[in-house]
C-alpha cells in the first residue's frame, strides 16, 4: 500500500492511495499511530479506508505533506561507502576509508522538526553559498524494538519513502574540525516522501534481499546522477539493529540510506577544476529526484535572509594578524566610501586595496550616470548602491562598464536594473563565461588547506559569496567605446591583455578623471594573471597619455600620475629580476627565493610575485617553466607570505 499525509482546512489526515485518489481514515488518526500497531493491523486499516464511502481526494490536488511529519527521530546513515569515498576525492583527499568505516554502520542524527513535505520550498540555510541534496531512501519503524538482530530489524520496517538530506556544504565543512558530529550543515531540512511504501509492495524489486530501485536526481531538468539502491555496503536491517543496541525504537522512528553514489553535487566537485563544477544550489533551482517504486519529489530552492552575525571569542593561542595598512600617498582620505574625485564624478573606495577589497566609480550627466564596476559580493554591492542614491536618484543608472573578469569587480551586477546596459570588453566577457562558479570562493572561508589555512581566510573571510547570480555584459566592443552619459563623453578602452585578458579603463575628460580597474594597484601589489608583463608597462605609458590627473586605481587609495609610475616602475623590477635569475640559470622556484623586492617590499601582498615571476618566467622559457594552475600559485603565494 501506498500511504500519505496530506493536509487540510482542519489539520493533517492520513490516507491510502487507491487509483490516483486519496481514501482517508478517520479523522484524527494520524500515520505514526497506524503503524505503531504493526503491518497486519496498518493493511486492515487501509482495506477499511479503500471501502470507506468517505469522500476521496484526487492525489493531484492535495498538498502533501510528509509522511510522516513529525518523527520521533531521524537517523541519516552512511550505507554507500562509494559516496563517502567520492566525497573524500570530491576534497582532495585520498580515497581510502579508515577501518572503521568496514566496521560499523554508521549515522548520525538529524532534525525532525526541519522534515518537509516531497513538494515544499526548501531555503537555502542562512549563511550557505554550497547548498546541495542528496537522493537517498528511508526505512521507517513500525513497532518500536530493542536490541534487534538484522532479522528482526528487517521485520519491525513498516515501510520506505524517498529521503532527500538536504546540505549546507559549507557550513558542514566549518564545522567538521569541531570532530562533534553534523551540526547546522545538516539541520536546515531534510524532506520524506511522497509516500510510505509498504513491503510488500516492493517485493518485485527485490534482489538478494536487498531493495534494487533504479534513482535519478535532476536539478533544472539536467540529470546530476543516477544509480541503484542495491549498491548498499549496510543494509537497512544491519543500520537499524545497530542503531537499536540498548536503545528503543519508536514508531515512526527514520532511517535514511545515505546517498546513492554520483547524486548530490559534492561528488561532482574537483578542487582541482573547480571552474568545471556546474554549481551549487541557488535561489529558483528545481531538485527532482524520482525512484522506482516509490514516486519522485519536486522542490524550488528559495534565497534566505542574511544570517545574525555572532563576534567569535578571543583565542589564545592563534597567532595575531599582522598588520594590514596601505601607505600609499593619496589625493583624498582614504576611508570606505563615496568620494567626489571631479565635478559629477565619485570613486566608491574599500580600503585596504588588498584582495577583494576593490573600488568602483560612478559619473553622473544630465539625468543619466554611469557606473564603473561593481564588488565583490552582494552585500558590499548593496552598500555602495544605496549610498550612490543621492546622485542615482536624480541621475538614474543608465550603463555599467565592468572593466575585467574578476569577481570583485563583477559578482555585483545582478543588483543593477533591468534598464542599466553592462558595458565591457569581449576577451572580458568571454572570460566571465568560464571564470570559477562565485561560491566556489567559499572554498577559502570552509576547506582545510593544511598550514596555509590561516592565510585564504584572512583573505578571504569577510565575503559573503553567497546568493551570486553572474550576469554577463549587454554590450561588448572591441579596443575603444564612446558613450554619452547625459551629454558627457565617456571614453572606454581595453588596453589588456594584462591583469586579466581584457583590462578596460574609463576615461572622464571633462573631468581630468581615469578609472583604472585593477591595471593599477597603489600601495598594494599588482598580479599578472594574464600578461604580457610588456603589454601592462604599455598599458601604463597608455594611461599617462590621457593627461589625466585623477586616477582612481582597482585596488588603493585615489592616486595621481605619479601613482602610474609607480606601478609601471614595480612591473619593470619584477623583469630585470626575473630576467636576472633566468640568465643565472635559476629555476622558477629558486627565483622566487632569489628575488630582491627592494623599495616594493613594503607594499601589502608582496607576496603577489610568485605569480609575476611566474608569468615572466612563461614569456622567457615556455618549454621550460610548467604552466601551473591558479590554486597551486595561490597556495605557494600563501606559503611565502606565512613564512
Amino acid at each position: 500500500m501506498h500511504w500519505v499525509t496530506y493536509a487540510t482546512d482542519t489539520g493533517d489526515r492520513a490516507g491510502v492511495i487507491g487509483e490516483d485518489r486519496i481514501h482517508p481514515v478517520a479523522p484524527g488518526v494520524s500515520l505514526i499511530e497506524l503503524i505503531g500497531r504493526g503491518a497486519e493491523e496498518l493493511r486492515a486499516a487501509g482495506e477499511e479506508a479503500l471501502a470507506s464511502r468517505a469522500r476521496a481526494v484526487p492525489l493531484a490536488e492535495a498538498r502533501l505533506r510528509a509522511p510522516i511529519p513529525r518523527p520521533p527521530s531521524v537517523r541519516d546513515c552512511l550505507c554507500f561507502l562509494d559516496h563517502m569515498r567520492n566525497c573524500r576525492q570530491a576534497a582532495g583527499r585520498p580515497r581510502t576509508l579508515e577501518d572503521a568505516w568496514y566496521e560499523i554502520p554508521a549515522f548520525y542524527f538529524a532534525c525532525p522538526s526541519t522534515v518537509v513535505g516531497p513538494y515544499d520550498d526548501v531555503t537555502i540555510p542562512p549563511g550557505s553559498a554550497w547548498f546541495d541534496f542528496e537522493l537517498e531512501i528511508a526505512a521507517v519503524i513500525g513497532p518500536g524494538g530493542r536490541d534487534l538482530t538484522p532479522e528482526q530489524a528487517e521485520r519491525h520496517i513498516i515501510g520506505y519513502t524517498i529521503y532527500n538530506d538536504w546540505s549546507a556544504r559549507d557550513l558542514q565543512m566549518r564545522e567538521a574540525p569541531l570532530g562533534i558530529g553534523q551540526a547546522k550543515g545538516k539541520d536546515g531540512a531534510t524532506t520524506l516522501g511522497p509516500f510510505l511504501v509498504t513491503p510488500d509492495e516492493l517485493e518485485p524489486y527485490c534482489r538478494d534481499g536487498r531493495l534494487a530501485l533504479r534513482v535519478e536526481a535532476t536539478v533544472n531538468g539536467r540529470t546530476v546522477g543516477t544509480g541503484r539502491t542495491d549498491a548498499m555496503d549496510w543494509s537497512f536491517g544491519e543500520v537499524v539493529s545497530y542503531a537499536s543496541r540498548g536503545v528503543d525504537l519508536l514508531p515512526g522512528d527514520v532511517f535514511g540510506s545515505g546517498t546513492v553514489p554520483g547524486c548530490c553535487l559534492v561528488e561532482h566537485l574537483s578542487l582541482a577544476e573547480p571552474a568545471a563544477f556546474p554549481g551549487w544550489l541557488r535561489d529558483g533551482d528545481v531538485v527532482e529526484l524520482t525512484v522506482e517504486g516509490l514516486g519522485g519529489t519536486r522542490q524550488s530552492v528559495r534565497a534566505s535572509a542574511a544570517p545574525y552575525r555572532l563576534e567569535p571569542r578571543h583565542n589564545p593561542d592563534r597567532r595575531p594578524a599582522r598588520p594590514r595598512v596601505n601607505r600609499a600617498p593619496s589625493k583624498l582620505p582614504y576611508t570606505r566610501g563615496l568620494h567626489e574625485v571631479g565635478a559629477g564624478v565619485w570613486a566608491w573606495l574599500l580600503p585596504d586595496g588588498g584582495y577583494g577589497w576593490s573600488n568602483a566609480g560612478l559619473v553622473a550627466g544630465q539625468g543619466a550616470s554611469l557606473l564603473v564596476d561593481t564588488l565583490f559580493d552582494l552585500p558590499l554591492t548593496a552598500e555602495m548602491l544605496h549610498a550612490m542614491r543621492v546622485v542615482t536618484g536624480r541621475h538614474p543608472l543608465t550603463h555599467a562598464v565592468i572593466t575585467h573578469s574578476n569577481g570583485d569587480h563583477t559578482h555585483g551586477n545582478q543588483l543593477l536594473g533591468e534598464r542599466v546596459r553592462v558595458v565591457a570588453a569581449e576577451a572580458t566577457c568571454a572570460e566571465m563565461r568560464h571564470e570559477m562558479p562565485p561560491e566556489m570562493l567559499a572554498a577559502a572561508q570552509v576547506v582545510d588547506m593544511g598550514p596555509v589555512t590561516p592565510y585564504f581566510r584572512e583573505r578571504f573571510g569577510a565575503f559573503d559569496f553567497g546568493g551570486i547570480r553572474l550576469r554577463l555584459p549587454d554590450l561588448t566592443y572591441d579596443g575603444e567605446l564612446t558613450l554619452d552619459v547625459g551629454g558627457r563623453e565617456v571614453r572606454v578602452t581595453n588596453l589588456g591583455p594584462a591583469h586579466t585578458g581584457a583590462d578596460s579603463v574609463v576615461h572622464v575628460p571633462d573631468a581630468g578623471v581615469l578609472f583604472a580597474g585593477d591595471l593599477l594597484f597603489v600601495g598594494c601589489t599588482p598580479i599578472v594573471w594574464s600578461g604580457p608583463i610588456a603589454n601592462w608597462i604599455a598599458a601604463c605609458d597608455a594611461m599617462l597619455a590621457t593627461g589625466a590627473e585623477t586616477i582612481v586605481p582597482g585596488h588603493g587609495p585615489v592616486t595621481d600620475p605619479d601613482g602610474i609610475r609607480a606601478v609601471r616602475g614595480y612591473l619593470a623590477h619584477v623583469v630585470e629580476q626575473a630576467d636576472a635569475a633566468h640568465a643565472r640559470g635559476l629555476s622558477f622556484a629558486e627565483a622566487v627565493q632569489a628575488v630582491d623586492l627592494g623599495e616594493y617590499a613594503g607594499w601589502l601582498d608582496s607576496e603577489r610575485i610568485v605569480v609575476n615571476l611566474h608569468r615572466r618566467y612563461r614569456e622567457l622559457d615556455p618549454a621550460g617553466t610548467p604552466e601551473l594552475g591558479q590554486l597551486t600559485l595561490m597556495a605557494m603565494m600563501a606559503e611565502r607570505a606565512l613564512s
